[in-house]
């Protein structure tokens, strides 16, 4: 690209920096910014913003929470029986917004990262069933006997989502009829 537009190339670059994102799109998006609608650029900035300054991670389950405490782990109606642990809090949102689930979540992130006395904590408040939603592979499977083996003190049963998931597709590539047989068609690990 031409050297003279030095803002509009690093607009493109850091859209680009975005999942999905590639050079041509990230053109058309700042071309539209730009050229055809600032006001757009500027209501995404400031939400962006906002975004940036109010949410964090929830203290209990590891989801995104404008609070300490998300509206999941708030919601007494859930069923406090039912745990999913999830990879990351984006799957909560879509197990969510397609009402596929009444417990609760538990978000793992990753093993390095793995807070097991919080885990712990949550599986001793009454859990009965752990049902992991965890994109199918080798890796993950050995997540979940990790997880099943520094739990084997509490009486839980374990399920995982069933194999109508292609294994290596995250959820959020999964349609939604696949996605909800998976998880109602769940199996005991």
């Amino acid at each position: 690209m031409n050297g003279s537009l030095e803002k509009f190339n690093k607009l493109v670059d850091a859209l680009q920096e975005l999942p999905t994102i590639g050079k041509k799109s990230a053109i058309r998006l700042a071309y539209h910014i730009v050229m055809r609608d600032s006001f757009v650029g500027m209501k995404i900035s400031h939400a962006i913003e906002d975004a940036l300054g109010g949410i964090r991670q929830c203290s209990m389950c590891g989801g995104m929470s404008e609070d300490a405490l998300c509206f999941i782990c708030c919601d007494e109606s859930r069923d406090e029986t039912l745990l999913c642990i999830v990879e990351n809090a984006k799957d909560i949102l879509l197990l969510e917004e397609n009402k596929l689930f009444e417990g609760r979540y538990f978000v793992l992130e990753s093993l390095e990262n793995f807070n097991l006395s919080a885990l712990e904590r949550m599986v001793a408040s009454g859990v009965k069933e752990i049902v992991f939603a965890l994109t199918p592979s080798i890796a993950n499977d050995a997540v979940m006997l990790y997880i099943e083996d520094k739990l084997s003190n509490f009486d839980i049963n374990f399920s995982k989502i069933a194999q109508g998931v292609p294994t290596g597709v995250s959820l959020e590539n999964i349609d939604l009829l696949s996605l909800s047989r998976a998880l109602s068609d769940r199996v005991k690990v």
